[in-house]
């Protein structure tokens, strides 16, 4: 009987593929971490072009009246003219507006949109305040007039003509409201308009009469 050779040996991983590359697990998790942060930075700016495509859609439908209304609040109250408002301003800006909100209404926009301030000088003790930019203040003032009822911008308009809170408007108040736009309007014209728009008879007009007025 032959005898039998011995079997060849296999070769060994190492020498068949070679050393597999030593790679030490912290580079892993380097590789991951920067991963996640590129994403998260993607994700960041994903938001950011949506908000701000969301906003301009927004300021789209105010009028040119309302968003120069909206500027000129901010810069009236804006009164260090650093582009940024506190709660002091920002509480007279929106009353200005038709918007007289509490306090808690006020910091809680503050606390949502706002930044805290920076210090002046870092060697000084500084406490930060929460201020709203213009950019910030614009994007929630036009939510607000966007949300807004519409009877509350006519009840607006007719507390401006109701001297005295009467709430009625009667010949004496048209007569000043046309007086103070510079508006040349006879008295026969000024009562013709009170005749037309009086349901009542009471010669006046009072809320439920303009506001049939001005939703038509």
């Amino acid at each position: 009987m032959a005898s039998s050779a011995a079997h060849p040996a296999f070769p060994s991983r190492s020498n068949a593929f070679g050393k597999l590359p030593e790679r030490p697990l912290a580079t892993f998790g380097t590789s991951t971490n920067q991963q996640r942060g590129d994403l998260q930075r993607a994700e960041r700016e994903r938001e950011r072009i949506e908000r701000e495509n969301r906003e301009r859609e927004e300021q789209n439908q105010l009028s040119e009246e309302q968003k120069e209304e909206i500027k000129e609040a901010f810069h009236l109250f804006d009164l260090d003219k650093d582009l940024k408002i506190d709660y002091h301003e920002l509480k007279v800006a929106m009353k200005a507006l038709g918007f007289d909100l509490p306090k808690a209404e006020i910091l809680s926009i503050l606390q949502t949109h706002g930044a805290p301030s920076s210090p002046p000088n870092p060697n000084v003790p500084h406490h930060p305040r929460l201020l709203l930019s213009f950019r910030d203040f614009q994007s929630v003032m036009t939510q607000r007039i966007l949300a807004r009822d519409p009877r509350e911008e006519i009840l607006r308009a007719f507390e401006l003509f109701d001297e005295g809170g009467k709430g009625k408007i009667n010949l004496n108040d048209l007569r000043r409201v046309a007086r103070e736009l510079g508006e040349g309007l006879e008295e026969e014209e000024l009562a013709a308009m009170i005749e037309e728009f009086d349901m009542d008879s009471d010669g006046a007009i009072n809320r439920e009469e303009f506001l049939e007025i001005c939703m038509q």
